[in-house]
């Protein structure tokens, strides 16, 4: 798995930033990982979700790298994502709404060229309605509920849904889509029950393509590719299969400053809550990041930074803006104001921090602060 090289220059905060943290993201490894997706899902596309300002990444620069890798097809989760996104895209891309419209917001998806996933028979009438008022046909994709309960046409909309299609002109469906719930877990039956359910949908609408593989789908093969693949977190190095070796390059590095260090005696209460107390003389560093930035409290006790190579326990309970870390096994002085520390990198995955705090490589990726200065290589 690619990791980014450390220079000996970037031991130390830059001072000329004033910033205490910061998120590296390699681009040319995102690149090489969409790459990588659309050979394993060819001859079927690979569209890129891009949702939450790409997992947090910068939406703009993410985006703007893959359309440079040969992606067109993007998707957002709001429409307010889109408004923002699609003026800095090429007009040859397809930028999609996963969360589908409001009421009273077609007009302006329609205006800013977005494609609205239609979750519900409601928001395709409201969609058609809008066609006729403008007085052009509009783009759009439907999404299927094949056993996850979360968004979708329920079963019961769909013989009316396609009895409405027949006598509708004003509309182009690209293609019908769904969301598989298990897709990260390879041999888990619900996997094989939605694609049973996708086929059945299709069979319906026999005219429509189809649209099934999230980043775990890319892995399941062929059968749950369609005509258009949609990975996240498999893009930005997430593993897409648990328990199994990750085949993605690491996109992100975050490195952490020092902001104090200091050795104590053994029965030193550190933290809020004094909840951990050194058992031994210690040497004790304070680095500038906390649940504000994204390290989840339950990271206390639990997580850990490195520095060589050596794992740095964090002691005490995570606060807001700064976290506690036993360095003793380094060198004394190793250490000392704005050296920097990894939280992310060649010796910590996004899916080590996740189990550390007891969550999944999403929620950590998307909850890395703005405080960090954002660098792309």
């Amino acid at each position: 798995m690619g990791q980014f090289t450390f220079h000996a220059q970037d031991r130390l905060a830059d001072a000329d930033t004033g910033a205490s943290g910061y998120l590296s993201i390699d681009l040319a490894a995102l690149r090489r990982n969409y790459q990588k997706l659309s050979t394993a899902v060819a001859p079927a596309t690979a569209a890129a979700v891009v949702k939450a300002n790409a997992y947090g990444l910068g939406a703009e620069y993410v985006s703007k790298a893959l359309y440079a890798q040969g992606c067109r097809h993007f998707f957002v989760a709001h429409l307010t994502e889109a408004i923002e996104l699609k003026p800095r895209l090429p007009d040859d891309t397809q930028l999609f709404v996963l969360n589908g419209l409001q009421p009273g917001t077609e007009v302006r998806c329609a205006d800013a060229g977005a494609i609205p996933v239609l979750n519900s028979i409601d928001q395709f009438r409201r969609w058609s309605s809008t066609a006729q008022k403008l007085g052009r046909v509009l783009r759009a994709v439907l999404q299927f509920d094949t056993g996850m309960s979360r968004l979708g046409l329920p079963p019961q909309e769909r013989t009316a849904l396609a009895a409405e299609l027949k006598g509708c002109g004003n509309i182009e469906i690209l293609f019908i889509m769904s969301h598989l719930a298990c897709a990260d877990e390879a041999d888990n039956r619900q996997n094989t029950d939605q694609l049973a359910e996708m086929r059945r949908i299709a069979a319906a609408f026999p005219d429509l393509d189809v649209c099934l593989a999230n980043s775990g789908g890319v892995f399941l093969g062929g059968d749950y590719h369609g005509v258009l693949a949609r990975p996240g977190i498999a893009l930005f190095g997430g593993a897409p299969t648990a328990g199994r070796s990750n085949p993605m390059e690491a996109v992100v590095r975050l490195d952490v400053a020092v902001i104090q260090t200091r050795a104590v005696p053994a029965g030193t209460p550190v933290g809020y809550g004094g909840a951990y107390v050194t058992t031994t003389e210690a040497r004790l560093a304070t680095i500038a990041a906390g649940y504000a930035d994204g390290l989840p409290r339950s990271m206390s006790d639990r997580g850990a930074v490195f520095y060589d190579g050596v794992r740095l326990p964090i002691v005490g309970r995570v606060s807001m803006d700064s976290i506690t870390v036993d360095v003793t096994a380094l060198p004394e002085g190793a250490l000392s104001l704005g050296s920097l520390v990894e939280v992310l990198g060649p010796h910590q995955t996004l899916e080590d921090v996740a189990e550390a705090a007891g969550t999944i490589s999403y929620e950590i990726l998307t909850s890395l602060g703005r405080r960090y200065e954002r660098r792309y290589r």
